[in-house]
């Protein structure tokens, strides 16, 4: 990762430092870094100055934009993608296996890279979120109301959220909590909340990359919290509207009002019921996470042999398989069609050509 300190802090951060941690109980693992230099983490020009490739290491990559680059520095060595968001508009070299953490994003490697080896290892919720999480229905409606009514993150929220529906929430009467800035404790802070709000399909769309997984609505409901979000890219997931989470921005301003007044006064009409709840913050506990991650190494080893990637073979590039490029796949359907419409309209054409040759 580029570096750990607050320069660099965002939820892409946290989760990379959580794999570290996790993958630390399966196989010696260290953070590298490669922008920031740092005492407690080794660099990576360092690293790689004092071992030739292929190595005898696993280096694993997930920073956005500066994937193809890092890719391109670890040429010959066993590297892996860990896809967080997608539509950052980079190929991936042959070979190189992806580990996405959503289906959305997974379904678009898998179309755009669809001969890479590929696999899906859901991102986890750290455990205060389950262990902490106040969402028991003595805790939701007990007999000292939760002190906010609405709880906004301003990051990532809409413009019609700030704007629109806030000051038309306070308008009503409704306590209405936006969080800026650092938060020392989470956990207490969304416990604290009955409704919590999340839009963030335009905050994505406007920087042309997706939400790569979308932890704050799974974080909230493991509070106790009624979620009203988007549905775009990931959060597609395990979301399901109507269910586990209702649509914000769903036709009207006034319906919006209407629907989280209703959630405010009457919580456990609306949460989802405890037994889906505890099955779906299951799927995304720690230790799912490991025993997923745990056959992926074994598959990662396992494949790595027959493509020719692990460290002591020699000339990967010819024994992995390739895609070919969108244009030359266009250019071949083009061509296939055109042939086609030429043979429909003459039909004796293709017989006199085959018979001259």
């Amino acid at each position: 990762m580029p570096g750990t300190g607050p320069r660099f802090r965002c939820g892409g951060l946290s989760v990379a430092l959580q794999t570290a941690r996790l993958l630390s109980q399966l196989r010696p693992t260290e953070v590298v870094t490669y922008r920031a230099r740092e005492q407690s983490h080794p660099f990576l020009d360092d690293l790689l100055d004092q071992e030739d490739a292929p190595g005898e290491v696993m280096w694993l990559v997930s920073w956005g934009f500066d994937v193809p680059g890092l890719l391109k520095r670890l040429r010959g060595r066993l590297a892996v993608y860990q896809a967080h968001s997608s539509g950052y508009g980079f190929d991936l070299p042959p070979g190189v296996p992806v580990i996405a953490v959503s289906r959305n994003t997974l379904g678009y490697w898998g179309d755009r890279a669809p001969r890479n080896p590929l696999a899906w290892v859901p991102n986890a919720l750290e455990p205060q979120w389950i262990d902490r999480g106040a969402r028991q229905k003595t805790q939701i409606r007990g007999s000292d109301p939760r002190p906010i009514q609405v709880l906004v993150q301003k990051r990532k929220s809409s413009p019609y959220v700030l704007k629109q529906l806030v000051p038309e929430l306070r308008a009503r009467g409704l306590r209405v909590e936006v969080q800026d800035g650092w938060v020392d404790d989470l956990v207490a802070l969304f416990n604290s909340a009955t409704v919590y709000l999340y839009d963030s399909a335009e905050y994505w769309r406007g920087r042309g990359v997706s939400e790569g997984f979308g932890l704050p609505p799974l974080e909230a409901l493991a509070c106790g919290c009624i979620v009203f979000s988007s549905f775009n890219h990931a959060l597609a997931d395990l979301l399901t509207p109507g269910d586990t989470a209702y649509q914000i921005g769903q036709g009207t301003l006034n319906n919006d009002l209407n629907r989280i007044q209703a959630a405010v006064q009457d919580p456990l009409a609306w949460l989802p019921p405890p037994d889906q709840l505890e099955a779906l913050l299951e799927q995304v506990s720690e230790v799912h996470w490991l025993e997923r991650w745990e056959k992926t190494l074994f598959w990662i080893d396992s494949i790595g042999l027959a493509a020719g990637l692990t460290p002591g073979l020699a000339k990967t590039s010819d024994l992995v398989l390739r895609s070919p490029s969108t244009r030359r796949l266009r250019w071949h359907q083009r061509i296939q069609t055109l042939q086609t419409k030429v043979v429909n309209r003459l039909p004796g054409w293709l017989q006199q050509s085959r018979s001259k040759q």
